[in-house]
């Protein structure tokens, strides 16, 4: 049976450390599974991302899905910024590594802006609860001061999106997400 550790800097994060199998063959481990996240919708599509190390991600954060992230290959160090206005975890941060060598997966809401920053080069897995939408698809700035996050690298290699994302103070009111408790 898998750990399930529920954040207790941002309501709804769960951190999952699943159970390892493993033997001279190899090793064999559930990466996911819903019950690991109870109430939560059902994850309807999976993606896999390969980056390169010192890649960094994000922020970006939806309004109407959440995410499962798991990294097979690598290390990362996840970033997690709760933006979900009049919760109880409203402007809290975390940081977390996750790869291989703890076989961790981590649930996150929506509402709450989530990146990362390839300490090697690596894949991750996420799985969503909903399909595609660019119109949920939101960003704010992985730099901005307001957020806390102590990134490894302050010039790290970004996508021209991430690079051009606002401030949290800048996010126009209406894309704002609202916590739902």
């Amino acid at each position: 049976m898998a750990e399930l550790e529920r954040s207790s800097v941002i309501d709804g994060v769960v951190v999952v450390t699943p159970r390892v199998f493993a033997d001279d063959r190899g090793m064999f481990v559930e990466t996911f599974r819903q019950e690991w996240v109870p109430g939560a919708p059902p994850m309807v599509q999976a993606n896999r991302a390969d980056r390169q190390q010192g890649c960094l991600v994000g922020l970006h954060f939806h309004r109407h899905q959440a995410d499962y992230w798991y990294v097979p290959f690598g290390r990362a160090l996840v970033a997690l910024h709760d933006l979900r206005e009049g919760g109880p975890t409203d402007g809290a941060s975390v940081t977390l590594e996750i790869g291989p060598h703890d076989h961790r997966g981590v649930y996150i809401p929506p509402g709450v802006a989530h990146g990362f920053y390839a300490l090697t080069d690596l894949t991750i897995t996420y799985l969503v609860d909903n399909y595609y939408d660019p119109d949920d698809e939101l960003g704010v700035a992985w730099d901005d001061p307001a957020l806390g996050i102590d990134w490894p690298d302050r010039s790290p290699i970004l996508s021209e999106r991430d690079r051009t994302n606002p401030l949290r103070a800048d996010i126009p009111a209406e894309l704002r997400p609202r916590h739902h408790g």
